[in-house]
């Protein structure tokens, strides 16, 4: 029965997501996002320097940094949702950067690009989160604002798990 409304609901979802265009961007960020994440940080990464701490770090770094773009919304926010969705689109480009860091020359593979990128990445999904959080219900009309709310939460949810999953494709 549990299995059948939760099923109902995710069906419902789904299509509320296509009469909210902003969802579909929204949910692309936090697959992109967990894609690279787990994926790359659990990827055979080798530092002479801080051994076996060195994924530790990695992820301490996102953490933080992650951290600090949330925080930076309380003090400034992008005014246009479309600028915002850009943004988070470009993104993207982290793709091909930590490939390079990871199979490129070999000053590129050292520690301070990886810790520097990995802050990058953690920055820009913390901000563009809260941005698109704060931004995505004003967009909407009034009446459909908590829905867009409700449905922004659960694609936040469905990106985590689905970008989590897709990120043990990167290490296979």
């Amino acid at each position: 029965m549990v299995a059948t409304i939760f099923l109902l609901c995710c069906i419902i979802l789904c299509n509320l997501q296509y009469k909210l265009p902003v969802m579909q961007h929204y949910q692309q960020l936090f697959l992109q996002e967990n894609t690279l994440c787990s994926g790359f940080i659990a990827e055979d990464l080798k530092s002479n320097v801080l051994k076996d701490w060195y994924p530790i770090l990695l992820i301490t770094v996102y953490n933080f940094a992650d951290l600090l773009g949330k925080s930076l919304t309380a003090f400034h926010v992008l005014q246009s949702i479309t600028k915002a969705i850009w943004a988070s689109t470009a993104r993207l480009l982290f793709y091909p950067l930590f490939i390079v860091c990871l199979h490129g020359p070999k000053w590129l593979k050292t520690e301070v690009p990886m810790m520097f990128l990995t802050f990058l990445l953690g920055f820009t999904n913390g901000y563009f989160t809260s941005v698109l959080m704060i931004l995505t219900p004003k967009s909407v009309s009034f009446s459909e604002s908590e829905l867009s709310a409700i449905v922004m939460t659960a694609f936040l949810g469905f990106g985590l798990v689905g970008g989590s999953v897709l990120g043990w494709f990167w290490i296979l």
